[in-house]
């Protein structure tokens, strides 16, 4: 846990937060919504500590007994809200976590804050009883749903909620990030912020992540031999990267950014626009050998396989027919 300034991007929420303290306009009730990994939880917990910072000057001190109370999650003020169920919140989680308890004023601090993670997961039967609270709350009450996908609240909840949305961080802004705080070589740093498309949390497991490394190897070589492999290998190759647990919308991404960067380069004949910087060569002997219709079939049908396997269509004949296009363009 962590106060403001740790956290990368998200500066139009922040400030947003800040100026509410700082003119006492603290809603009663906040929907923070953004996909796993982008910092919802990390953005509740710091406007949290902005709130119980007993020294109330903008940013959390992160010195005073509220900050390190909140630090060390112990504040009686501020409530993570749990459940037992793993896919469901229900109506006794809020019930009893927090229906039965916010009419208690808060013990050391002007507010009382309850955060609840995977907030879509609520019941409708959850939702209709927090609905209740968030109608009439305590005037020191603050509730915060942490979400990956707000549509699953009801309406009446949505227009209750002041609704924030987290944005991708900027590709330079998280480069630099991995550069400065992981060591990360810049060629690398590229890749896996082209990859995790700005969400910080994605970008950081991808940079520590053994699994994301030996996809990577396979991956590169499949792309590199895809003319020389026929149809079955290359499904067997595919097969076996599966039965060891490797995302296969992973690595379609990756065949994205591969195709991406050939194009770019057969366009721009610009080393510094690639991703796979190192993979130069290689492209290269791409660029040569493939048309533009071609690499736009190839991107077409890497799309194609994307929509088809979330709709469950037969996984092997996606990728042969997906594979075919690779190899004849």
């Amino acid at each position: 846990m962590a106060g403001f300034d740790d956290i990368l991007g998200q500066d139009s929420i922040k400030e947003y937060f800040l100026h509410a303290a700082e003119n006492n306009h603290v809603s009663h009730a906040y929907i923070l919504s953004g996909e796993e990994g982008m910092g919802k939880m990390a953005l509740a917990q710091g406007f949290a500590m902005v709130l119980l910072c007993e020294k109330q000057n903008g940013k959390p001190c992160m010195e005073c007994h509220g900050c390190k109370m909140a630090l060390a999650k112990s504040h009686p003020d501020l409530i993570y809200v749990s459940h037992e169920k793993p896919a469901s919140i229900g109506v006794n989680d809020v019930r009893e976590q927090i229906q039965d308890t916010i009419s208690v004023k808060p013990y050391s601090s002007p507010y009382k804050i309850y955060i609840i993670d995977e907030a879509e997961k609520m019941t409708v039967q959850a939702q209709n009883a927090l609905l209740k609270t968030i109608e009439e709350p305590p005037s020191y009450a603050v509730i915060m749903l942490l979400t990956e996908n707000q549509e699953a609240f009801l309406p009446t909840i949505l227009s209750r909620c002041v609704q924030l949305k987290l944005k991708p961080v900027k590709d330079s802004d998280a480069k630099r990030y991995l550069t400065e705080h992981f060591q990360v070589p810049e060629e690398k740093a590229d890749i896996y912020t082209a990859f995790a498309r700005g969400n910080i949390g994605k970008m950081i497991k991808l940079a520590t992540s053994e699994k994301f490394q030996d996809m990577y190897d396979r991956m590169v070589y499949l792309l590199k031999h895809i003319k020389t492999m026929d149809i079955s290998e290359l499904l067997d190759y595919i097969k076996k990267m599966k039965e060891e647990d490797v995302d296969i919308f992973d690595c379609l991404d990756f065949m994205q950014l591969w195709y991406r960067d050939v194009v770019m380069y057969k366009v721009t004949r610009d080393i510094n626009l690639m991703i796979f910087k190192n993979e130069h060569n290689a492209i290269n002997e791409i660029c040569e050998k493939s048309g533009y219709d071609g690499l736009e079939l190839i991107l077409q049908s890497i799309d194609k396989a994307k929509v088809r396997l979330n709709a469950n269509v037969n996984q092997d004949l996606t990728l042969e027919l997906m594979l075919l296009t690779m190899k004849e363009n």
